[in-house]
């Protein structure tokens, strides 16, 4: 996970050959946070909106193409200003999910997750 802007970090995504996806909205509530996050990824309708069930999306991503799934959060030190312990669930569900998808993860595909964040 790291810190710069957004459109940095998509441009440096995208020629290393990534799918990006951008969460939009600068949500501030936990539910709204991860609707954000289904929505930026194409969760499939079954998504639970939990954050059992955030985890368990961010760690199939079987509906989108093989590759390298970039995910890059602007203004998520709004949530955390508005809700830390939101903020820190959240936070701490996407680094599992970044680490069980990244090569030699615990979850073996032909899809890896990368979670940035950015202040805009």
């Amino acid at each position: 996970m790291e810190h710069t802007d957004s459109k940095a970090l998509a441009e440096g995504a995208r020629a290393r050959g990534a799918h990006v996806h951008l969460v939009h909205g600068h949500p501030t509530d936990k539910m709204s946070t991860m609707e954000a996050i289904a929505a930026a990824l194409s969760f499939p309708d079954y998504f639970g909106r939990n954050l059992d069930a955030l985890y368990d999306c961010l760690t199939d991503l079987s509906w989108l193409p093989a590759g390298e799934h970039v995910l890059i959060w602007g203004g998520a030190e709004l949530l955390k200003a508005a809700d830390p312990r939101a903020y820190l669930a959240i936070r701490s569900v996407l680094s599992d999910a970044e680490r069980a998808m990244t090569p030699g993860g615990d979850r073996v595909d032909s899809r890896h997750l990368t979670v940035a964040f950015c202040d805009d």
